[in-house]
């Protein structure tokens, strides 16, 4: 597995928190996650390009991490 970066090319691992970049529509719900939500505790998949975490009103998401950036 490579390293996981964020949108400005910061190393993320385990336990980060993460605020997002942009406006972000949640597929299958009418909820719309803001630029500047804060995602704590994320966690690594085997695809580096993408993290799962849970935000405030869903839970089990995966988000690309160029729409992200370190917390």
């Amino acid at each position: 597995m490579g390293d996981v970066k964020d949108g400005n090319g910061t190393t993320l691992a385990d336990g980060d928190s993460v605020t997002l970049i942009k406006d972000l529509k949640v597929k299958g719900t009418s909820t719309t996650l803001k630029r500047g939500t804060l995602i704590k505790n994320i966690r690594l998949t085997d695809d580096p390009a993408e993290i799962a975490c849970n935000a405030d009103k869903v839970k089990g998401l995966v988000l690309k991490t160029e729409f992200l950036k370190k917390a």
